[in-house]
């Protein structure tokens, strides 16, 4: 069995100021943001994670750090830098005003219709989904506990696509800073355990002991993973 942890970097100077960042160099976790690293790593205490596949920007890292250093060099787990789990290349768009975007004509397309939407000189949503999903495919590949850290749209991509609902209707899926979704590979589909949670004890999501939850959920789980 593999469990995926898909984590949101933590909250931003871009995020604080209301810009989208892309995949602009130089932008640093707030105070706020690495309080919220500290908190994750202490989180992420109890369990044995295989490997990290990180996003190559930068408040990715930062957001890890906290963890991986507080980590025993025996039990570091490996970390590959995975291009497919960057930044939305927004383009144009990129280091702009949320406020003064939300005015552009093309914003409807972004909430309504974001299969459609090429940021200008930038990628496509849908492009993006389809190199998210490969990133997915690639650690689930790997049994154990396995850390995928990315960016809001990015992981509601991936989100999108796990629950089977097209991608046009993701804007309905919040990803918070420094939220864990959970994921569980049976090594033919996948299924969300948790989604979005800032504050629960990741040991109390991902199983310690290998066991099997069951392909089919009669009724619902059978509460062997708490939420809180």
């Amino acid at each position: 069995m593999t469990r995926i942890l898909l984590i949101r970097h933590a909250h931003s100077v871009a995020n604080d100021r209301g810009i989208l960042a892309g995949r602009s160099s130089g932008v640093v976790l707030t105070d706020h943001g690495k309080k919220q690293a500290i908190e994750l790593a202490k989180r992420l205490q109890g369990i044995s994670i295989a490997s990290i596949h990180i996003s190559p920007i930068e408040r990715c890292h930062l957001t890890m750090a906290p963890f991986l250093e507080a980590a025993a060099p025996s039990k570091r787990p490996k970390v590959f830098i995975t291009d497919d789990l960057s930044e939305v290349d927004y383009g144009k768009w990129t280091g702009k005003k949320l406020s003064t975007l939300y005015r552009h004509k093309l914003w409807k397309t972004v909430q309504n219709r974001p299969s459609a939407m090429y940021f200008p000189d930038g990628e496509g949503l849908a492009n993006v989904q389809v190199r998210a999903m490969r990133a997915l495919h690639q650690a689930a590949a790997t049994p154990g506990n396995q850390i995928l850290v990315s960016h809001g749209d990015v992981i509601k991509s991936i989100v999108a696509a796990v629950l089977g609902t097209h991608l046009d209707n993701f804007q309905k899926i919040v990803i918070d800073p420094a939220s864990v979704t959970v994921l569980d590979f049976d090594g033919t589909d996948f299924r969300v355990i948790t989604l979005n949670s800032t504050t629960a004890a990741i040991a109390d999501l991902v199983p310690t002991k290998k066991k099997s939850i069951g392909k089919a959920l009669l009724g619902g789980g059978n509460g062997s993973s708490r939420s809180k």
